[in-house]
């Protein structure tokens, strides 16, 4: 039998307004609202006098976030949900409000995405060009916490046992060369970044006590010759940033800088390679139209080549956050 299943606009009107739950979800971190419920304030009064909005409106509100399942609710009674309990309570440890809010700078420029992609006006450094300390360091407050659990991450899976040197390429807050020279003893990293950056993670190297083993370099890495005689090289979350080309160059550079047996990682948002997703690489992709950049989303595939073509052996892809970031590494022949 045919199809017969009527077509209706349902699927279209939650994507068009898919904005009102990134609204509720950016109020509700702004407001402290799970913060509030997580300190006992659990009822839509307690909720409404905590943070110092109406009753009212915050039983719009919490009426939302249990729909959006941020919350959930036991007759009067709310209770966050297990990610949000870890994660946006603001004073718990692995507290990530300020990633949550990091895009909404953008939200104006997204609303103006159809005129953004009329615009013919490119750069290679994209947001980058002007960029100033007091923005690497409100872009990194933001981006810190989720960057230190990635790093983790990477330190867990990628063996470092007897490498004396690592490069972090636009490391930023250096958090990967942080923790990986804090899990392997006798590792040193240089951190290479725009001259901005490097003062913001100057900062973060010292209050983790990493001076000693993590230095930067201020510089561009498209541009900047990269140190020689290191072991591993990283460059990590900024893959959508540049245009083919680039990532060719800082490739075929960080093979010269490698010591034979040294190894390349590069971890980003990829495609598939029938570039049919997943959503969030693609996203990061076009947010480079709203950065007025070169950059674009690319495949698992298109990365592998760039490592071969610069003489990389054994090009894998490893799995790193599903759906999110992969990590694609290969090593120097020798």
């Amino acid at each position: 039998m045919p199809n017969t299943q009527r077509l209706d606009t349902t699927r279209l009107q939650k994507i068009a307004q898919a904005y009102w739950e990134s609204a509720a979800l950016m109020a509700a971190v702004e407001l402290e609202i799970f913060t509030a419920i997580a300190h006992g304030h659990d009822t839509i009064p307690a909720v409404a006098k905590a943070v110092g909005i109406s009753e009212r409106n915050a039983e719009r509100l919490l009426t939302v976030l249990a729909a959006m399942t941020l919350l959930s609710r036991d007759g009067e009674r709310f209770a966050n949900a297990p990610d949000v309990q870890r994660f946006l309570v603001k004073d718990g440890e692995r507290y990530a409000g300020l990633w949550i809010l990091f895009t909404k700078p953008r939200w104006k420029a997204f609303g103006e995405l159809s005129e953004r992609l009329r615009d013919s006006q490119e750069n290679r450094l994209g947001a980058y060009v002007d960029f100033t300390v007091e923005d690497a360091r409100r872009y990194h407050a933001a981006t810190y916490s989720i960057g230190m659990g990635a790093a983790r991450l990477f330190s867990r899976s990628v063996d470092l046992s007897g490498r004396k040197r690592m490069l972090d390429l636009g490391g930023g807050s250096g958090a990967y060369s942080i923790v990986a020279t804090e899990t392997y003893p006798g590792l040193e990293a240089i951190v290479l970044d725009l001259p901005p950056v490097t003062v913001v993670a100057d900062e973060y190297i010292a209050a983790n006590g990493a001076t000693g083993r993590v230095r930067t370099l201020p510089g561009d890495f498209t541009e900047t010759p990269f140190p020689q005689g290191v072991d591993i090289v990283v460059m990590a979350s900024n893959l959508p940033q540049y245009e083919p080309a680039l990532i060719r160059r800082v490739v075929a550079k960080a093979f010269e800088a490698l010591v034979p047996g040294g190894e390349m990682h590069l971890i980003g948002e990829t495609l598939h390679d029938d570039r049919n997703g997943p959503l969030s690489a693609a996203l990061w992709g076009l947010n480079e139209a709203i950065q007025n950049s070169t950059g674009l989303a690319h495949t698992e595939s298109e990365v592998k080549g760039y490592l071969t073509g610069a003489g990389f052996a054994e090009v894998a892809v490893h799995p790193f956050v599903p759906g999110v970031l992969s990590r694609i590494a290969g090593r120097k022949p020798g």
